[in-house]
């Protein structure tokens, strides 16, 4: 892998290293390549024009119907809807061609493709609305819906029938314009994407061009290295390179190593608005896939699916996950029982455009439980201390990311932004982790108050926010519990106020109506007396958790 990486990155290489500064760091930056957007849609849908790229149910569109889609998009944006360089423009819809033309059309036009949580309910959409200032929301049918429930909502809403065909869907943006586009610069802002840290509130990460596009092209390299091992192993490639999107575009995940690395693959996208397994086993023989990615969950139900030998599978050569770590034992079984498509597992978050470390298919066997590697060639990774100093090889630490990719800021919180990053431009990511004697890593805690349900990110302090809402409570305390299907899922202990009933369905019936499902406790307990509080008269929720989790493990 080295070897294969240092060819095509050094000089005179396909994707040579030079140099960039970033807030006085010399950083190394892919030459030779667009390092915008608009460019590289241009570049590769030009140079795949005729290929498919993308499926959706009955419909497929080549590369140039796509590009020529997002080119009359983009016009219509800014004459128009008087879009101007760097406004947020919202996008609130499940996975389908209207939203990838809709990303595509936005970047174009300058403004800042801002990807909005699908399964967000009506507070949390104005709320992440209103924290990044959206000028505009294009949604779909149900996210219109919630967006109506909102009161006051200062924003334009125009409403996209995606179910439809592209030229139907997007008929009101397709029509003829002149407009003329802006020039976009590498470190013009291109968009907005939210996580959800230990703090509340989900907060809107903003990241440049060359940030996204560098991202892009680190994925690439990796791709590469593996196609010129199995090409040097006598396999031969495949004419054209097919994955499903089966996981939301508003993911980092989905968005730059499945959809943007596309365009310079020539890779067909088979859309999946929604996940099933034995679904995406039928598109995978139907479309003749040849590499899947999901969070764990989704390879381990097509690895135990009942029906799983009625469908030939054999066109996949990776089983790829990411966004939750996978048990070791799911590391085996992909090796052993698929047939021959190899495990992978990538590191990376949001704020890192989803760069930060991979684990390859025999490499993976050997340290399963590790989440590899540094991504070569752009990827610095540290061990640090509570001061941002690296530590001794071997010791623990808060892992620490340092690249051209990582985003720029958080929208409206320079205070959040400033404590995220070290003097010399670490990213913390608050996972805590330690690098072995060949400098894999290993994630062994979490810093931040959070749970990651299936690859989802939860902060412990908004679902407690939520409980608080409903006046019969006076406390409660949200961790994480360990799940066999989603790694992990959020439980709670909550005490009542004095006098008030309330039972766990009301209580979830409350929740569904605030925050998105996927947030609501699993498992809920009602506390007999006041919860334990430390020193500093906070709630222990470290004693909580232990507590409530063994008793979890013994109810089953």
């Amino acid at each position: 892998m080295d070897s294969a990486l240092a060819q095509l990155t050094g000089a005179g290489g396909p994707l040579a290293l030079g140099s960039v500064s970033v807030d006085g760091n010399d950083l190394p930056l892919i030459t030779g390549v667009p390092q915008t957007l608009p460019p590289y849609f241009a570049h590769y849908c030009n140079e795949h024009a005729a290929k498919t790229f993308l499926v959706a149910g009955d419909e497929r569109l080549t590369f140039a119907e796509v590009y020529a889609a997002a080119a009359r998009v983009a016009a219509t944006l800014v004459g128009g809807h008087g879009v101007a360089p760097g406004d947020r423009i919202g996008i609130a819809m499940r996975n389908s061609p209207s939203w990838i033309v809709l990303y595509m059309g936005i970047t174009m036009a300058g403004g800042v493709a801002t990807l909005l949580n699908g399964w967000w309910q009506s507070e949390e959409l104005a709320a992440a609305m209103a924290d990044v200032e959206c000028s505009l929301v294009f949604a779909d049918p149900p996210r219109t819906k919630r967006l109506a429930a909102i009161a006051d909502l200062d924003v334009e809403v125009v409403t996209v029938e995606d179910s439809q065909p592209l030229a139907v869907a997007l008929a009101a943006l397709l029509g003829a314009s002149d407009a003329a586009l802006p020039s976009v610069a590498p470190t013009d802002s291109a968009t907005i994407l939210f996580t959800s840290g230990s703090t509340g509130q989900s907060k809107g990460a903003i990241s440049n061009h060359r940030a996204v596009t560098q991202a892009v092209y680190n994925y690439l390299a990796q791709a590469l290295v593996m196609l010129s091992i199995s090409t040097a192993d006598g396999v031969a490639p495949p004419t054209q390179h097919a994955t499903l999107l089966n996981v939301p575009l508003f993911h980092v995940t989905a968005e730059v190593p499945v959809f943007l690395q596309s365009f310079a693959m020539g890779r067909k996208l088979v859309l999946m608005p929604k996940w099933d397994a034995e679904e995406a086993m039928r598109l995978i023989q139907a479309e003749t896939v040849t590499y899947f990615v999901g969070v764990p969950l989704m390879s381990f139900e097509i690895l135990t699916h009942p029906n799983r030998a009625h469908y030939d599978l054999s066109s996949v050569s990776d089983f790829a996950a990411g966004g939750a770590p996978r048990p070791i034992e799911h590391v085996r079984r992909i090796s052993e029982e698929m047939g021959g498509p190899k495990p992978l597992l990538g590191y990376g978050l949001t704020e890192t455009n989803g760069a930060g470390c991979g684990n390859f298919r025999d490499n993976y066997l050997a340290k399963p439980n590790s989440t590899g590697r540094a991504s070569l060639p752009l990827i610095d990774l540290a061990i640090v201390d509570g001061n941002g100093k690296p530590v001794a090889q071997g010791e623990r630490g808060e892992v620490a990311i340092r690249s051209v990719c990582n985003f720029t800021k958080y929208y409206g919180r320079p205070d959040a932004t400033a404590a995220a990053f070290t003097a010399d431009r670490y990213f913390l990511t608050g996972d805590i982790g330690y690098l072995d004697e060949d400098r894999y890593l290993f994630i062994v805690d979490r810093k931040k108050d959070i749970i990651i349900r299936g690859g989802e990110n939860i902060s412990c302090q908004e679902v407690e926010a939520a409980i608080y809402q409903h006046p019969a409570v006076a406390e409660a305390a949200v961790f994480g519990l360990a799940d066999e299907r989603f790694g992990e899922v959020p439980g709670a202990v909550v005490l009542l106020r004095e006098g008030e009933a309330l039972s766990t369905e009301d209580l979830c019936a409350f929740l569904f109506e605030h925050i998105a499902a996927f947030k609501v406790p699993a498992r809920i307990w009602f506390a007999g007396e006041a919860l334990p509080r430390l020193g500093t008269e906070k709630i222990d929720k470290v004693a909580i958790r232990a507590k409530y989790r063994a008793i979890a493990a013994t109810e089953g």
